[in-house]
This record gives C-alpha cells, sequence and structure tokens, in this order.
C-alpha cells in the first residue's frame, strides 16, 4: 500500500478512535452525575433513622411520666381519702405532708409528660416530612437512573458504530504501529498524526534536525516524532519551502540515536484502563 494511503487511513482512525475514545469517557463519565443525588438520599435516610431512634426514646420516656403521673395521683388521691380518719394532730400533718409531696410530684410529671408529647408530635411531623422527601427522591433516582441507562447504551451503540469502521481500516495496517497509534491518540488529546512542515513537527513544535526532517518528506516508512511520539507526515508549507526551514537548534540524525521509537511508552501519562462490554 502506498505511504499516502497509509496516511489517509491513519487520519481517518484517528478521527473514528477520538470519536470513540470521547464515547467511553462519557459512559465512564455519566454515572457520577448521580453521586450527588444517592448522597442527598443517603443524609436523608440517615436523618430520618436518627429521627426514628430519638421518637422511640421519646415515646419511652412519655410512657414514663404517664405511669409516674398515674402513682402520684393514685397517692394523693389516697391520701385525702385517709383525711377521714385521722385522730391526731400528728397524723394530719404526715398526711397533709404526704397530700403536698404527691401533688408537687402531680405536677412535675404533668409538665414532663406535656413536653415529651409536644415533642413527639414535633418529631412525628419531622418524620413525615423526610419520609416524603425519601419518596420523592428515590422516584427522580429511579427516573434518572433510566434516563442514564438509555443514554448510555445510546452511546454504545455509537461506539459498536465506530468499532465496524475501525475494522473496516486495519486490516491493511501494521499492529504495532496500531497499537502505538491508539496509546499516542489516548494520551495526546486525540491527535495521533501531524503533519511536519519544513523540519518543525506541528504537533510539540519542535525543530527537528533537517535530515530527519527529509527522511519524513521521502514517506517512505512511518516515522514517529521523537519528542511528542506522534506520526509523522510532510506536509508542503504555504511560505514556501525555503523560507519555511528553521535550521536553528535543528542538530542533526545523530542526536536522536539515544531517542528510542519505543521510549514514547515510559514517557506518556499513564493510560486510564477502559473496560466495557459493548454486547448488550
Amino acid at each position: 500500500m502506498a505511504m499516502d494511503d497509509v496516511f489517509d487511513k491513519l487520519r481517518t482512525l484517528q478521527d473514528i478512535l477520538s470519536r470513540k475514545i470521547i464515547l467511553e469517557q462519557d459512559i465512564q463519565e455519566i454515572p457520577k452525575l448521580l453521586v450527588t443525588q444517592e448522597e442527598l438520599l443517603a443524609r436523608l435516610k440517615k436523618t430520618y433513622i436518627e429521627k426514628n431512634q430519638d421518637y422511640e426514646k421519646a415515646k419511652a420516656a412519655e410512657s414514663e411520666f404517664r405511669n409516674k403521673l398515674l402513682d402520684a395521683e393514685t397517692s394523693r388521691e389516697r391520701a385525702e381519702k385517709n383525711m377521714d380518719s385521722i385522730s391526731t394532730q400528728r397524723e394530719y400533718e404526715a398526711l397533709d405532708k404526704e397530700i403536698r409531696d404527691a401533688s408537687e410530684k402531680e405536677q412535675q410529671y404533668r409538665k414532663e409528660l406535656q413536653r415529651e408529647e409536644r415533642f413527639l408530635s414535633d418529631l412525628d411531623e419531622q418524620m413525615k416530612e423526610s419520609a416524603s422527601m425519601i419518596e420523592r427522591q428515590e422516584m427522580e433516582l429511579t427516573k434518572r437512573r433510566a434516563g442514564i441507562e438509555a443514554e448510555i447504551a445510546e452511546k454504545k451503540t455509537q461506539i459498536d458504530d465506530l468499532v465496524k469502521q475501525e475494522q473496516e481500516l486495519i486490516p491493511d495496517l501494521d499492529s504495532e504501529v496500531l497499537f502505538k497509534f491508539e496509546r499516542i491518540i489516548r494520551n495526546k488529546m486525540g491527535r495521533g498524526i501531524v503533519a511536519i512542515k519544513g523540519n518543525v513537527c506541528m504537533g510539540c513544535h519542535m525543530i527537528l534536525p533537517i535530515q530527519f526532517a527529509n527522511m519524513v518528506r521521502r514517506g517512505e516508512d512511518i516515522v514517529f516524532c521523537p519528542y511528542c511520539s506522534r506520526i509523522l507526515y510532510y506536509e508542503e508549507s504555504e511560505e514556501g519551502e525555503e523560507d519555511f526551514f528553521d535550521s536553528g537548534d535543528s542538530g542533526s540524525l545523530s542526536d536522536l540515536d539515544d531517542i528510542d521509537e519505543d521510549e514514547f511508552d515510559d514517557e506518556e501519562e499513564e493510560e486510564e484502563k477502559v473496560n466495557i462490554d459493548y454486547e448488550e
């Protein structure tokens, strides 16, 4: 296959892979949109549980005060009945004190009972409101999950279409070049093949040795930029060949001897692993 055809295929493949990578990233990011709602729902449920615990404690306290109030009332009524049967001043004073003590306790327990009843009523209203909010939030979350699932399914369909287009292009391309090419696109914001104008890489704008630029210009093989690792192809500059060539700090091919074509693997940012099952 002529190198011009190879470069044309790589440019087409670049567009396909870029769109596929964006879709894969979208599929990973979309579920994160639910995090805020899920956190809110979790906080609502936690608050509801805490209020329910407070309600049970208040209910137990109400029952206790109600029993104490009943005991105080019973004690007072019993002492008041015994007043009819006393015969001495000492008995009178003892019963009178018992009545007064029982009455004070009765008033105290009644106030505490009323306080617990008000607290229970407030908690009951708060719990009803919390339960209603939880129900609304769960319904909204369920609806949004369904929408997200549909969106993800649509994006997976688009990816399947892109994979089919990709498979039509790659049979005539070198597998090792394809592996590097996809990694470059993932790490270089969708640009894996760029022009070289004069002796300047249009990907990283580094000045390359003139001999290296001439090698790219001949187009006899696939050449990777020693600085940004992108595949290079030659493109005539609008300014004219002689005007565009930059010999400053361009060096020579010997300066690139220490740069292994595979070294870009170590210099690239660690590729995020995207494991997506395209099959439904």
